[in-house]
C-alpha cells in the first residue's frame, strides 16, 4: 500500500472518546470525511480495535505500536503478523509516549518492512529524525514532546524544527516523507507546516477531544 500526500493521520491514543465503540464511531467519521474531501486520512487505533475497525471502514487503519518480535514466548508484546492478520496497514513506532531503544526500533522497523507494513516513526528532535532516516521508513513524524497535547503547534512555536528535520532527512533519503505533529490545533497550523516542507500531519487531541469531531476534521483537511 502507498499513501498519497499530504496525508492526515489521526492518532486515537487511549482516550475514552476513541476506545471501543467510540473508536469505531470516530473511524467512521474519518472515513466519511476522507470520501467527502478526497483527502488521505489514516487512523491509528489501539491494537484491540484494529480488527473490528478495519473490517468496517475503507481508510487505512494503523496500530499505535508494534514490537520487533517473531512468533514465540513474548507475553505482552505486539506481534507484527497479528497486526497484519487483523488487516492493519501499518503502525506508529517510537512515539514519545512509547519510545524504543534504537536497536529495538531498528528490529521493529525491519520486521514491518518485511511484511509490507507502513512505518510512521516518530522523532523528538531533528537530529533523532536524521538517525531514524537511516532505517528508511516511509514516514518520519517530528514531534517535540513538550508540545504534545498542548494545542501549541511546533509550526508556530519553533518552525525551524520542521525545516531542519526536512533538510536532514532528505539528505539521507529523499523518498522519506516528513510529518508534523505535536500541538497542531488550527487549520493555520496545518497550512504553516505544509509551507515549511511537511508532507502531512500527525494529530490526536485536537480531533479526538473536539466537541464536534467531524467539523474539526473537515476544517483541518481543508488546509491541504
Amino acid at each position: 500500500m502507498k499513501l498519497k500526500t499530504p496525508v492526515f493521520i489521526v492518532n486515537f491514543k487511549t482516550y475514552k472518546e476513541s476506545t471501543g465503540k467510540n473508536a469505531l464511531s470516530l473511524a467512521k467519521i474519518c472515513e466519511k470525511v476522507a470520501k467527502k474531501t478526497g483527502k488521505e486520512i489514516v487512523i491509528c487505533v489501539q491494537p484491540t480495535d484494529i480488527k473490528e475497525i478495519s473490517s468496517k471502514v475503507s481508510i487505512p487503519v494503523f496500530s499505535q505500536h508494534i514490537d520487533g518480535i517473531e512468533y514465540g514466548a513474548n507475553t505482552g508484546h505486539i506481534l507484527p503478523e497479528a497486526v497484519l492478520e487483523s488487516k492493519g496497514a501499518g503502525s506508529l513506532l517510537n512515539h514519545s509516549e512509547d519510545q524504543f531503544e534504537f536497536e529495538a526500533l531498528k528490529k521493529a522497523s525491519e520486521r514491518m518492512k518485511g511484511l509490507g507494513l507502513l512505518r510512521v516513526i516518530c522523532a523528538n528532535t531533528p537530529k533523532k529524525a536524521e538517525m531514524i532516516a537511516s532505517l528508511s521508513p516511509e514516514f518520519i513524524a517530528i514531534e517535540p514532546p513538550e508540545l504534545i497535547g498542548t494545542l501549541v503547534s511546533v509550526s508556530k512555536a519553533d518552525p525551524k524544527v520542521i525545516t531542519d528535520t526536512v533538510s536532514l532527512v532528505k539528505k539521507i533519503n529523499p523518498n522519506i516523507k516528513v510529518l508534523c505533529g505535536a500541538g497542531v490545533a488550527t487549520k493555520d497550523d496545518v497550512k504553516k507546516a505544509i509551507e515549511l516542507g511537511a508532507n502531512g500531519i500527525l494529530i490526536a487531541t485536537a480531533v479526538v477531544k473536539a466537541k464536534d469531531q467531524r467539523k474539526a476534521l473537515l476544517d483541518f483537511v481543508s488546509a491541504f
